[in-house]
């Protein structure tokens, strides 16, 4: 395939003049900065990440700090971002890279995938940015890139799409300049090749775009089939005590919102069990739609003003707060946007 050396030239002169060069975790191949923005971009955009990272960094600046840190902690700093398994992931990593390979950062990508919440990409990224590895990356944004590049038809999340775009993915990775090559082909499908408003004139890929050349830039990638969106409904106990504290209750690590502090719940049907025994008085907020990935969550916050202290439960699990800056733990986005308006 002789086009392919000019596919790489062209992105890397490109690269070159227009390529962003002066993002945060891009002054330095220290695998540990890499990591933990490679991580944060998963599902999220950079303007997003930076001041996230930047907050993350302070706290934990490098692996034996994180691996260090509560988990409490690393949800608290995480707070805000979303897909919180990427912090819990992080933090197992990072015991692992301390306590089991001697602080010592993997960098092969096989290595790296064994480690928890770093997937094929991402282990391609650490490999390919700061050892110089040859390995290939295939995030959102290059999926995109490549996809209509070489006219790749169907969903990017069907496994023979994601094999035929990894083929084309590890056959375009030079091995000159690779950690260049990697920056490039991410910066193109965030800037250029986005999503909606494609810059086509003046993307340096242009002349080979198969989608560009037959004018059918929107036709890729192939869409996700459309699903009807499920919708799942709970009721977030706000218990508040004559001192004005409201209690929060650790979630289990498993599951949604694992190890974040957030309300009691229940099912309204359960409300008048869970109430009984609670004395004060009961209001019933205005409800609202939280969205996750599969499914959204209608969630009925109830007010319970208590007239007298509420039983203490065990204590690791409750946290009793009287401000949002008074604990630092984490909290899922409702508790945040619902404490906000109770303080």
């Amino acid at each position: 395939m002789s086009h392919l050396p000019e596919f790489a030239n062209n992105l890397l002169s490109w690269f070159d003049q227009h390529g962003r060069k002066n993002l945060p975790w891009q002054q330095s191949t220290d695998p540990y900065p890499v990591w933990v923005s490679e991580v944060m971009l998963q599902q999220t955009q950079v303007a997003t990440v930076i001041p996230f990272y930047e907050k993350f960094m302070l706290a934990f600046p490098d692996p034996k700090a994180l691996a260090r840190a509560s988990l409490d902690e690393v949800l608290h700093r995480w707070t805000g971002l979303g897909y919180y398994a990427r912090a819990r992931n992080l933090h197992k990593a990072a015991n692992i890279i301390i306590n089991d390979l001697g602080g010592v950062f993997p960098s092969d990508q096989a290595d790296l995938m064994r480690l928890p919440g770093i997937g094929r990409s991402t282990a391609g990224a650490i490999a390919a940015i700061c050892f110089n590895h040859q390995s290939a990356i295939l995030d959102g944004n290059v999926k995109r890139v490549l996809a209509r590049c070489f006219a790749v038809s169907g969903w990017p999340g069907k496994k023979s799409v994601s094999d035929r775009l990894w083929a084309i993915a590890e056959a375009n990775t030079p091995f000159n300049r690779v950690a260049d090559y990697t920056q490039a082909i991410m910066d193109l499908g965030a800037t250029l090749c986005n999503k909606s408003l494609p810059d086509c004139h003046r993307c340096p890929l242009q002349q080979s775009c198969i989608a560009f050349q037959t004018t059918t830039i929107n036709e890729f990638p192939g869409k996700k089939p459309a699903t009807t969106r499920p919708t799942r409904s709970t009721c977030m106990l706000i218990l508040r005590n004559p001192n004005g504290a409201i209690m929060l209750e650790r979630r289990a690590l498993n599951g949604l919102w694992g190890g974040l502090f957030s309300f009691p719940e229940c099912a309204r049907n359960e409300l008048p069990d869970h109430l009984k025994n609670i004395q004060g008085t009961v209001t019933w907020l205005p409800s609202f739609k939280h969205g996750f990935t599969h499914f959204d969550l209608d969630i009925q916050p109830i007010l319970v003003q208590l007239n007298e202290p509420f039983r203490q439960l065990e204590e690791s699990q409750t946290r009793w707060i009287s401000s949002l800056q008074e604990n630092k733990i984490g909290m899922t986005g409702p508790v945040t946007r619902l404490l906000a308006g109770l303080f």
